[in-house]
């Protein structure tokens, strides 16, 4: 199986902590030369620091803040002017909680503005090159509420849900030309996201953190929270050549806990 991805340039967004950065180490494992593409640049500097160069890969940073589109346009231009982006990762951070009857429409455009906008800019910006090359890989950080909504997510759940529809459109109008678009649909993940809505939700239910914890994972099948490391691991082979008859998926990393098919 090949799963190499030497020579290959991967662009990852959101990818100085968790997830991103998980990703990040597994392409660069692989061979991939690195963009790390996030707002902060000492944790920029920080997290390229992290990445493997036994194979001579070269790595590099962009600076953008996601709640500004122009930024991200700004970046990403600059970046494929220079060179042809192989693997696309589109990672965001989530929605604040909230119950959807009481979000704000300025809640919605915002988060409608820093996912499907900024996701949008990046792949104009990164197919034409991905076409040229015959080789494109473009996926997407989720969630499992693209399956089931989440309790408390509301605005999250239908930006994730209407990153999931936009991806399909996408994955149907670019494989012939070798490209595929697919999603990670993470489940509850060692994250400082967790972290945050498991401090959250303890406080609103006047209970301790890890009480809440141990109720969490006793509904999961696995009985626990996952690693970022899993959920890299699934990225990594999607964005790599043995993956390249899998296109339009969303695919849950979960631990069986969606119940859904």
């Amino acid at each position: 199986m090949n799963l190499s991805l030497k020579d290959k340039n991967a662009l990852i967004s959101g990818s100085t902590q968790g997830i991103g950065l998980a990703i990040a180490k597994e392409l660069a494992l692989l061979g991939a030369n690195c963009i790390l593409l996030a707002r902060n640049e000492t944790s920029l500097q920080q997290a390229i620091s992290l990445l493997d160069t036994s194979q001579g890969q070269q790595h590099e940073y962009a600076i953008a803040d996601f709640s500004d589109n122009k930024q991200v346009k700004a970046a990403i231009d600059k970046i494929v002017a220079a060179k042809t982006i192989n693997i696309l990762i589109n990672n965001t951070g989530g929605p604040a909680p909230g119950l959807i009857t009481e979000a704000t429409t300025e809640n919605f455009t915002s988060a409608f503005q820093q996912h499907i906008v900024n996701y949008q800019l990046l792949v104009q910006a990164a197919l034409p090159k991905m076409k040229e090359s015959g080789y494109g890989r473009i996926i997407n950080i989720v969630s499992t509420s693209v399956k089931i909504p989440i309790a408390n997510l509301g605005v999250s759940n239908t930006i994730r849900a209407a990153t999931a529809g936009w991806a399909k459109t996408v994955s149907l109008e670019v494989a012939k030309f070798g490209v595929t678009v697919n999603n990670i649909l993470p489940g509850y993940t060692k994250t400082q996201r967790l972290d945050s809505m498991l401090a959250n939700n303890a406080a609103k239910q006047n209970i301790q953190r890890e009480e809440l914890a141990i109720k969490m994972k006793a509904q999961i099948p696995a009985q626990r929270f996952g690693e970022v490391e899993e959920i890299a691991a699934v990225a990594a082979f999607l964005a790599s050549p043995a993956a390249s008859y899998v296109n339009g998926t969303s695919i849950a990393v979960d631990g069986g806990s969606t119940g859904a098919f």
